[in-house]
């Protein structure tokens, strides 16, 4: 076995372009003729001072022998352990074309191997990879990508980020370690991720923006087509992620008001618009520090949304100004006031008991309907918060307080004012409940004691907690219709904290705007995928999160065992773990193969 490089073609200005290949001499009667085992490209990096030593080790590993050479570097063992891989993989599909040619049943094979010489190598993972394809099959997106005149190897890549992206979400390039080293993913594509540059995986991402819009399209009428939904309500809210770096180049990037407390980062913010289903109708970037307000009436004019579909917006996009143009524009909505005051006071209206934990009272209007809503479950989560920020707020009074006592503290009465004026700005709305004196000295320049006393005021969380309105035009629902079309948005929340904690949404480490756009797009479709395995488990009453079904399916392996036969030689089993419990359950409910890909034997 040795490396062979060969010219491929002459070019007219003289330049050469050559091809290396991995041959063996294989002797016909009298004659000796070179077989090619595997061609290693035209980009093949290992040096000729190493290909005898390279070519010793393949045999090696072949033939299970024990090395009786110098330990190769790193690199080099590496790509023998690939191109090893590589040629058990082509010789099992000879072997299979092989079979089916002379027709042959795959009846058991015996052999006598040495037990104690077994080895497991090139263990992958299968099972998140297997699930996920079969997503991908269910929203057709394979022959989307061939419609759109994408070739093997960009459809490829294209799997591969999205796979990735849910199975372990990272940057491209710790995307691309993962599809070489740990996934087995192209043992399903039948392709060789560890051939590809990671500039292919760039170039996949590029592509995929230029046809943005058809993607998302196609993704979202198969998702309602395969679930057999209609259209009825439109949620749409905002997001940000933070920009690791300067983020100079990128335009949309601006320093903001970060949701994950990253202020101190560019930012970038990510619009949704999703079916009341929980699929994504259509997402677009805006620059950072955009007012949550702002880029509804774009998105809605855009996705030419039916008027007969329910817009739902949180407080923070339902402005008056945006009100005043769903209205104008005769969209229906349901939206949640963005008063101040919370207000709960039936009066003589009739309180609706919907469940244990709230009561509804409305009053119609001729324009609206406004829904005074008061939540023991929402109450028991805001008192909580609450408690949280009084225990804050009073611990720095106290800590104030006591260094007024101690030498080498601040003590001058307009700085303590001040610092008090500044705990209250950071209070969380907290410090306006509270009454705050500052007891000066004789002299009145310095600070001796600080006092204070809890005054909640009325209309407020301290005092109605769990109290919310809603506002609509829809003249139609009934308070329990109102009800249940606005905690809808609770799953447009579930929906970010997955695009951020479960599929990598954030941090962003591009350095170039279309690249972020990229990453968060791939993103995007990573979480439809999801949500249609989620949702055709929630039909067999399986209701875990992504992240609870990843991890049942990540333990999931596929490994080749190589063991020494008797009369020489050796064995390669290329095998899939058995399911365990859980991973049987999630199988039976999407009804799919528990063991992907079939058990392969290779014989040296």
């Amino acid at each position: 076995m040795f490396i062979r490089k060969t010219k491929t073609r002459t070019m007219q200005d003289g330049t050469c372009y050559y091809a290396f290949r991995l041959v063996h001499n294989v002797r016909y009667g009298n004659r000796v003729k070179q077989e090619t085992l595997l061609n290693l490209g035209s980009k093949f990096w290992v040096r000729e001072r190493d290909w005898s030593s390279l070519c010793s080790r393949i045999q090696e590993l072949l033939d299970r022998q024990r090395t009786l050479l110098k330990p190769l570097p790193t690199r080099l063992e590496e790509e023998a352990e690939r191109i090893v891989a590589q040629l058990l993989d082509r010789r099992r599909k000879c072997l299979e074309q092989a079979q089916l040619a002379k027709g042959e049943s795959g009846e058991p094979v015996w052999k006598t191997v040495d037990v104690s010489s077994t080895k497991m190598r090139y263990p992958r993972s299968v099972g998140v990879e297997h699930v996920a394809l079969w997503a991908l099959e269910q929203l057709r997106v394979l022959g989307l990508l061939r419609a759109l005149n994408f070739t093997d190897k960009m459809t490829h890549a294209v799997l591969g980020l999205i796979i990735g992206r849910l199975a372990r979400p990272a940057s491209e390039h710790a995307t691309y370690k993962w599809l070489c080293t740990e996934s087995g993913l192209e043992e399903f594509l039948g392709a060789s991720f560890a051939r590809m540059s990671l500039k292919q995986l760039y170039r996949a991402s590029d592509a995929l923006m230029q046809v943005r819009d058809e993607i998302e399209d196609h993704v979202f009428e198969a998702a309602m087509t395969m679930f057999d939904l209609e259209r009825t309500v439109t949620l749409f809210d905002l997001t940000n992620t933070y920009l690791e770096g300067d983020a100079e180049q990128i335009p949309l990037a601006k320093h903001g008001h970060s949701k994950e407390k990253r202020s101190d980062c560019r930012l970038i913010t990510l619009a949704v618009v999703l079916d009341g289903s929980g699929f994504v109708c259509r997402s677009r970037l805006f620059e950072g520090n955009v007012f949550e307000g702002h880029p509804l009436q774009h998105m809605l004019t855009e996705l030419n949304v039916p008027r007969e579909a329910v817009v739902v917006m949180d407080r923070g996009v339902a402005t008056e100004e945006n009100v005043q143009w769903l209205r104008q524009h005769t969209y229906k909505y349901v939206v949640v006031s963005r008063e101040r005051k919370r207000i709960f006071d039936p009066g003589d209206q009739q309180v609706l008991e919907l469940n244990d934990h709230l009561e509804v009272y409305e009053v119609r209007a001729k324009e609206e309907v406004r829904i005074y809503c008061r939540s023991s479950q929402r109450g028991k989560k805001e008192r909580a918060m609450i408690a949280r920020r009084r225990e804050r707020f009073e611990t720095q009074l106290q800590q104030l307080h006591e260094g007024l006592s101690r030498p080498r503290t601040r003590k001058r009465l307009d700085l303590v004012r001040a610092r008090i004026d500044r705990m209250r700005q950071r209070s969380d709305g907290i410090g306006q409940h509270y009454e705050i004196e500052v007891i000066a000295d004789e002299e009145k320049k310095n600070a001796v004691e600080v006092k204070w006393t809890a005054q909640p005021k009325d209309n407020t969380m301290w005092t109605d907690p769990g109290t919310y309105i809603l506002r609509s035009n829809v003249k139609e629902y009934t308070s329990e219709q109102f009800w249940r079309t606005f905690v809808l948005l609770t799953d447009l929340e579930a929906v970010f904290r997955s695009l951020k904690s479960e599929l990598g949404l954030r941090p962003v480490f591009h350095r170039t705007q279309h690249r972020v756009e990229g990453h968060l797009f791939i993103t995007v479709l990573a979480y439809q995928v999801v949500q249609v395995i989620r949702t055709r488990l929630r039909q067999k009453s399986v209701t875990w999160c992504w992240n609870t079904i990843r991890n049942h399916l990540s333990p999931q392996r596929r490994a080749t065992y190589t063991q020494k036969l008797k009369e020489g030689g050796a064995v390669h089993t290329r095998v899939t773990s058995e399911p365990e419990f859980y991973q049987r359950q999630i199988y039976e409910a999407l009804d799919i193969d528990p063991i992907p890909l079939p058990t392969v034997t290779t014989t040296v």
